[in-house]
């Protein structure tokens, strides 16, 4: 796969540089801010090879690309202009015409902003406290050891440290200096504060009392105080000129900023931590099943919207806050249902090409990315999907009730496990053991239809043009006109009717409509263009009979509907109702197969490319 070409295809979609008003990305999402929205066109990105979806939630625009999306990123903003979109946080045009601001969506994207940068890291960081976890349990490694005081350092460093990290992605979002923000951070934490209250020792700042809080590995403090530092700096160097500017802004800011954190936002930001923190606790404590039941039930639901950010958050405030959390260990389960549901629908089906888009689905939800098996498997079969939830909210339900607790953030993985080590641990894996085995078995018995799997199959392939209309597949020779029958418009097939709605064969576009409404002329997104032509001699009709359902230049997906036709009008008026489906670039191709063996199949035709041949311009 070109990177390249991805990303390039991918900005085109969304309507090019001008439309981009800032770009990030999480571990599968492209995340882009789109200055108008209307303008990008997602069925043409659905269709981009290398996408799997597109979201528009929470007032971003995401495009689902899986783990390449590091790689996709990079090239995207390697492209002319767009390096100055990366994580801006301009306002958009559209915000701007209008004057309103969805809170949720702001609070949604400074969230998966801020954190986005360093998760990779700090997921990483928590799988070696894991495994160390581990280790010392099983006595493999003594904790006076010096192996594991070096590994000790090296997972828990970043979240000793998580408000310098915090410090600098914020400053990068809320486009300030990050390295006043990073030496803010860094004083919160200096030993010499640590020191004082470790000792529960007070101090005040020319008579302020300062309230002794401990910020290490905190997260609302320092990400309230450089919201603060985003109001100071601005009026700052407007008042200094430019020629000092850049040495006493910073002076300034940290001379305010230090001892208004310390007094006020400080505190501030810790209740609001501790205030978080027991309405979680209030939930879990009024019914740790039901919790972990809806939670495991409903949690993919939400991945689905891109909004689980605010949950990343609150999970790394608990760890902070209480040395735990208590949602991690079920949302493991949600994930794992999503791997045993992919499983479930490739040990089930017989289609070569769903078995490798479910088995590989399968492998990296195992390993915590379920975006692939979501879109990709199980919200368009739907029914696996639904299994999914069904046993994530079983074994949620158990893992709630043996309230087991995460001693450290990651992504909710296998490689999770030694993270939920201690307080109901067997709890935890009789759940994860439900949710996985448990979905794999729903999907296998109950999930998984011939139907829903052919139509996933027939939409899976660029060189394919499905049914358009309901009815019996009939060799374009035996139509009655002598021009389709003889292939002089292209090859193709006919469809005798049995309702009279045409629907779209391919993803495409609509490149012509007739003004009677009895043909239409599509170009698939693979470059097949098509004619669809209702009926013998229908021309005559004068458009009676027919509804046009779209214009052309309009974009199109599969089972979009076209047409509609009034069949027994068109019979009683003695017209022949035969649907022809032609290739009218079949000299492109080698061949254009109709599938007339398998009448339970969506498919009705397969073109294979002609391969290129070599010209002399090929040679020079």
């Amino acid at each position: 796969m070109s990177y390249q070409k991805l990303a390039k295809d991918i900005l085109d979609g969304v309507g090019g540089k001008e439309n981009v008003n800032a770009v990030w990305h999480c571990a599968t999402r492209l995340r882009f801010k789109l200055n108008d929205v209307s303008t990008a066109d997602t069925k043409k990105i659905e269709n981009t090879d290398g996408v799997i979806t597109v979201v528009n939630s929470a007032g971003q625009y995401q495009v689902v690309v899986g783990n390449s999306v590091a790689q996709v990123y990079d090239a995207l903003t390697s492209l002319p202009g767009m390096a100055l979109h990366a994580s801006s946080n301009n306002e958009s045009a559209s915000e701007k015409r209008t004057g309103k601001f969805n809170p949720v969506s702001q609070l949604m994207d400074f969230v998966s902003a801020v954190f986005t940068p360093f998760l990779g890291a700090l997921a990483g960081s928590g799988i070696l406290k894991g495994i160390l976890a581990l280790f010392t349990t099983m006595n493999w490694i003594s904790t006076d050891s010096g192996a594991y005081k070096i590994w000790n350092a090296a997972s828990d460093a970043i979240f000793y440290f998580l408000p310098i990290f915090l410090a600098f992605t914020a400053a990068k979002k809320l486009k300030v200096n990050p390295f006043v923000a990073v030496s803010l951070a860094g004083a919160l934490i200096h030993p010499s504060l640590v020191e004082i209250v470790s000792n529960s020792q007070t101090i005040d700042f020319f008579g302020i009392p300062i309230i002794p809080i401990t910020y290490t590995a905190s997260v609302f403090p320092i990400l309230l105080s450089i919201w603060g530092l985003s109001y100071l700096e601005p009026l700052l160097n407007k008042f200094f000129p430019e020629s000092i500017r850049n040495m006493l802004t910073p002076l300034v800011s940290l001379v305010i900023m230090l001892p208004l954190t310390l007094a006020v936002i400080g505190p501030l930001g810790t209740k609001i931590s501790d205030l978080f923190a027991m309405v979680l606790l209030a939930i879990f404590g009024f019914s740790p099943l039901l919790a972990g039941l809806v939670l495991g039930a409903f949690h993919q639901s939400i991945v689905i919207f891109g909004v689980h950010w605010a949950l990343i958050t609150l999970m790394i405030n608990n760890v902070a806050n209480q040395g735990y959390d208590q949602w991690l260990p079920i949302v493991c389960a949600a994930v794992l249902s999503q791997a045993g549901a992919a499983l479930g629908v490739f040990l089930k089906t017989k289609d070569a090409k769903i078995k490798g888009l479910s088995g590989s689905a399968a492998i990296t939800a195992i390993f915590g990315i379920t975006e692939p098996a979501i879109y990709g498997v199980t919200l368009k079969l739907k029914r696996p999907f639904y299994c999914a939830m069904i046993a994530a909210g079983i074994g949620g339900a158990v893992i709630g009730s043996f309230e087991v607790h995460a001693s450290t953030f990651t992504f909710p993985s296998l490689l999770a496990i030694p993270t939920y080590l201690g307080q109901g641990f067997i709890g935890e894996v009789i759940g994860l053991i439900i949710a996985f085995f448990g979905a794999v078995i729903l999907t296998y018995f109950f999930g998984v239809s011939n139907k829903s799997v052919t139509n996933l199959s027939d939409q899976a392939n660029p060189n394919e043009v499905v049914v358009p209309v309901n009815g019996q597949i009939v060799p374009l020779s035996s139509v009655s006109d002598e021009v389709f029958a003889s292939e002089a418009m292209g090859k193709g097939a006919g469809i005798v009717p049995i309702s009279g709605i045409v629907t779209a064969p391919v993803n495409g576009t609509v490149s012509s409509v007739y003004k009677t409404g009895h043909a239409i002329g599509i170009v698939s997104d693979s470059g097949i263009e098509l004619l669809i032509h209702i009926g013998i001699n229908t021309v005559k009709l004068k458009g009676q009979h027919f509804k046009p359902l779209v214009k052309e230049n309009d974009r199109i997906g599969i089972d979009d509907k076209l047409v509609e036709f009034n069949l027994e009008q068109i019979k009683a008026a003695g017209y022949d109702p035969t649907v022809m489906v032609i290739v009218t670039n079949s000299f492109n191709y080698d061949q254009v197969h109709v599938n007339l063996e398998d009448p339970n199949s969506k498919q009705l035709l397969h073109v294979i490319p002609a391969k290129p041949s070599v010209s002399s311009s090929n040679l020079v």
